[in-house]
């Protein structure tokens, strides 16, 4: 069985899914969609795939089997369920959605879950941290119960503003750009934290109580915004549905380059990974972790160039067309998806109630 799939977005980030999607061995045809026709043909011509289509409602009208999904964060959920709702197979980028409404967020949350026990159809959220080196290597060490009960995890997104940020606010918006767009929250955005953790040790957060930091002078996180966050820094500390406990650090305001990874401490063994490389701890010393090193199987084409993000992208490309084809649910399913982002919608509700421990709603397990 070949797939036929849809890249739907062909903007800074999605341009780079065209090529592993269109080489992968299972993939019979690739179609684009873009609303910005100049996109629309630069990647035609680029990547060699004729199919083209300026809108999500014309592509979801054609007998394409799956869509990949790459626009704004505000619209991931609704579009991905309005695939899902059009007889498609969907998967967004991260998260699976992004407002300044926690409310609204978990009713997305709510809907999505809705849509993929209703269609039938396969949603993936795709997580790059999933499939970095660090988590390949965690998960097998997991699974060869090296690490005994886990005790504490700590899951870190560091990301300056002055690394990009501000730029990828303004692309994102485009012309309805304005200084009410400002800001944000970036607990609303904890998938790059929260998701190593939870894929390695199965377990999920249950409580959280949250702090956060406003820098002084600060101009971007500002009251008059719509999100009306002050606080470029925020930090989570969880209680696990295993028991254990997780602390969780988004921060946008930090002198250090940008680190996007978790550390996993259980009562026999321990991976930590910092700015000078990772190590695999027991009681009798620590060695070195060559993360270079630590892959899965890859068709050829794919193995040949991972792409960004930790050489994540050819991994999330493979998993989503083979749940497609196989017919089973990807890693990181819709249950999955909206595990990782509700306990940063909580986190933020804690902060603003001063810290108060608060209960991180969840939707379960996938059905298989």
């Amino acid at each position: 069985m070949s797939l036929s799939v849809g890249i739907v977005g062909c903007g800074a980030f999605g341009r780079h899914f065209i090529e592993p999607v269109r080489d992968h061995p299972q993939v019979g045809r690739i179609a684009l969609c873009d609303l910005d026709e100049q996109k629309l043909a630069e990647c035609s011509k680029q990547f060699g795939v004729e199919e083209c289509y300026p809108s999500l409602d014309e592509i979801l009208h054609t007998d394409i089997e799956a869509v990949m999904i790459f626009t704004q964060p505000w619209l991931h959920a609704p579009q991905a369920i309005q695939a899902m709702e059009a007889g498609k197979h969907a998967y967004t980028a991260v998260p699976v959605i992004s407002l300044p409404s926690g409310d609204e967020m978990l009713d997305w949350c709510d809907r999505l879950i809705e849509a993929a026990e209703g269609t039938g159809q396969i949603y993936m959220m795709g997580e790059t941290t999933v499939y970095r080196p660090e988590t390949i290597f965690c998960r097998r060490k997991a699974a060869a119960g090296e690490f005994g009960h886990y005790v504490y995890a700590e899951g870190h997104y560091l990301h300056d503003m002055s690394h990009n940020l501000y730029n990828v606010a303004k692309w994102r918006w485009g012309e309805s750009w304005d200084d009410s767009k400002r800001g944000g929250i970036p607990m609303h955005y904890p998938t790059h934290s929260t998701g190593g953790i939870i894929d390695v040790t199965g377990a999920h957060m249950t409580h959280v109580s949250a702090v956060g930091y406003t820098m002084p002078d600060e101009d971007w996180f500002l009251p008059d915004t719509q999100a009306g966050n002050t606080m470029g820094d925020m930090v989570g500390l969880y209680r696990m549905s295993d028991g254990s406990m997780a602390r969780i650090a988004e921060m946008r305001r930090i002198g250090t380059p940008c680190l996007e990874t978790f550390r996993l401490y259980g009562t026999e063994g321990a991976f930590e990974r910092n700015f000078s490389g990772a190590v695999w701890l027991t009681r009798d010393g620590q060695e070195p972790v060559d993360l270079s090193r630590v892959e899965e199987p890859l068709p050829e084409k794919l193995a040949a160039a991972k792409g960004g993000h930790g050489g994540s992208h050819s991994y999330l490309v493979h998993e989503f067309v083979m749940s497609c084809v196989e017919e089973r649910p990807p890693r990181v399913n819709a249950w999955q998806a909206v595990r990782f982002l509700a306990p940063g919608v909580m986190a933020y509700r804690s902060i603003q109630r001063d810290g108060e421990m608060l209960e991180v709603p969840d939707w379960g397990d996938a059905p298989h």
